[in-house]
């Protein structure tokens, strides 16, 4: 498998795989690169409808140039919490959305999600996630909109009367549980076309074992997610207390 930087025909490769509507996965293996890489290469440009091989090629270009060159900090962006490596946490925050992406989530979406998910705050307000993101409010809103459905972003009003957009300790069991209702609905659904079909018939039989399978699914998903939901609500160990030797 080769490595080393995408050259301009790979490029043009992953631009016309995008156009023909290919998958990812579909892209890097007739490219025979990992899916990551392609992904990332999408996602640092543009994302799926704005790609551009050219364009992309001679912004790796300048990056490359750039590279060594301590960037000059934006004064309305925070110095990174904690001494964390900025680089580090972008590079991180880049695959993070990458995964959520191969995992079945919009651009934009994984993207905001991850934005909130990697705060120590867990919130954000619209604007602050347009200026992260450097995005339009309308992408924003649409993005949280499907957060909100699935249950991993809620929204409340802070002291100044402002919406802020919140990632609770509970929103992983909360999406969890949605999941479980949604599951729950395909038995019934199910179950109501075995009936209609005739259970003794091919048809029938089949949608009869679909809502079984989402049956015992649904209430393995339920009891695991109750059994392990104090999880989501562990703290931060304390540092240890420093000693002699250590200082």
């Amino acid at each position: 498998m080769p490595g080393g930087r995408l050259t301009q025909q790979e490029r043009r490769q992953i631009a016309l795989g995008l156009a023909d509507g290919l998958a990812y996965a579909e892209i890097a293996r007739r490219l025979d690169r990992p899916t990551s890489t392609v992904t990332r290469e999408v996602l640092r440009n543009g994302g799926p409808g704005t790609y551009r091989a050219d364009v992309a090629h001679r912004a790796t270009e300048r990056r490359a140039r750039r590279a060594g060159v301590p960037a000059r900090r934006d004064a309305a962006t925070p110095a990174p919490a904690h001494g964390r490596d900025a680089e580090a946490v972008h590079a991180y925050e880049e695959l993070f959305t990458t995964v959520l992406v191969e995992a079945g989530l919009p651009v934009m979406t994984a993207r905001v999600m991850v934005c909130l998910y990697l705060t120590d705050e867990g919130s954000l307000t619209a604007s602050e996630l347009v200026h992260r993101l450097q995005v339009s409010p309308a992408s924003v809103s649409k993005a949280v909109a499907l957060l909100e459905a699935q249950g991993l972003v809620r929204r409340e009003r802070d002291e100044r009367r402002r919406e802020r957009y919140v990632v609770d300790d509970d929103a992983w069991y909360q999406s969890m549980m949605a999941s479980v209702r949604a599951t729950a609905r395909m038995v019934e659904i199910a179950r109501q076309g075995a009936g209609v079909l005739g259970t003794r018939t091919p048809a029938g039989t089949r949608l009869e074992n679909i809502a079984r399978f989402c049956d015992f699914v649904s209430e393995s998903m339920a009891r695991a997610a109750e059994q392990a939901r104090d999880v989501l609500a562990a703290k931060p160990a304390p540092p240890e207390p420093r000693t002699a030797r250590s200082r």
